[in-house]
């Protein structure tokens, strides 16, 4: 299953791929693309049952997910990528770094998790909306994503990202819920021999600041930055700060 997807930036600078969070679209990076195209061709795409992607009916699992990104990889004729990834983005991003690290020159990881326990809530979560539709869980994920001074200074830029995530299909945000019940990350980190950069947010309920933390500690070398206050999406709400700290990784020893 080829996902959509779209390229932006020079056509011979070196390629970034960015992969998204559950329930939104590439275009959750919007915020980036100005900074992140002035020294990279920027590869954004809708994961499977999102966007315009195809949805699959049924569960799937993180290698699955993560797989769909080798595939566009490859259908594009790339050997070789740094990677950006936020909260599942993050997970499809670590899955790839331990299982095909040969893919990725470095790797940036947000407001993400190795492991997310316990089950029973992905899977609450999935049925909800496979039986009442995304908006069910739409005012309870926004409060979770942007910390609440950022609801009061920005309500557009959260009703924009509110819009995106209602739209997406039951069926496809329920389907990586259940992949992301199932994930455990954590065993193969400690091999990833990638540089890595882990982004976490000091009021992020969904993937606290331990989770980022942790991963960071079992990558090797891999380093660590808290941005404060910041909630789920530092993407949007920290944009100038989190496009620093990537382009900073990204250009290091360069």
């Amino acid at each position: 299953m080829l996902p959509f997807h779209r390229f932006d930036g020079p056509e011979d600078a070196p390629v970034l791929l960015l992969s998204n969070s559950l329930g939104t679209t590439h275009e959750m990076w919007d915020p980036q693309l100005a900074a992140f195209t002035r020294h990279f061709r920027v590869l954004r795409y809708d994961r499977r049952g999102h966007g315009r992607s195809p949805v699959q009916p049924g569960p799937c699992t993180i290698e699955e997910v993560a797989g769909d990104v080798v595939e566009l990889l490859d259908t594009v004729g790339l050997d070789r990528v740094s990677y950006c990834g936020l909260s599942i983005g993050g997970m499809d991003a670590m899955w790839n770094a331990v299982y095909a690290p040969e893919r990725i020159d470095r790797l940036a990881l947000c407001s993400t998790s190795p492991h997310m326990p316990p089950r029973e809530l992905w899977d609450e979560r999935a049925a909800t909306v496979r039986e009442h539709g995304v908006e069910a869980v739409a005012d309870a994920t926004m409060e979770r994503w942007f910390s609440p001074d950022f609801h009061r200074s920005d309500p557009d830029a959260v009703a924009r990202i509110r819009a995106m995530f209602v739209s997406t299909p039951a069926e496809g945000y329920a389907a990586c819920c259940e992949a992301i019940a199932d994930m455990d990350l954590r065993p193969g980190l400690p091999g990833v021999p990638i540089p890595t950069l882990v982004i976490a947010c000091a009021q992020d309920p969904s993937t606290p600041p331990e989770h980022g933390r942790a991963i960071a500690d079992a990558i090797p070398g891999a380093r660590f930055e808290l941005l404060d206050p910041a909630a789920h999406l530092p993407s949007v709400e920290r944009a100038a700060d989190v496009n620093r700290l990537i382009e900073d990784h990204l250009e290091a020893d360069k």
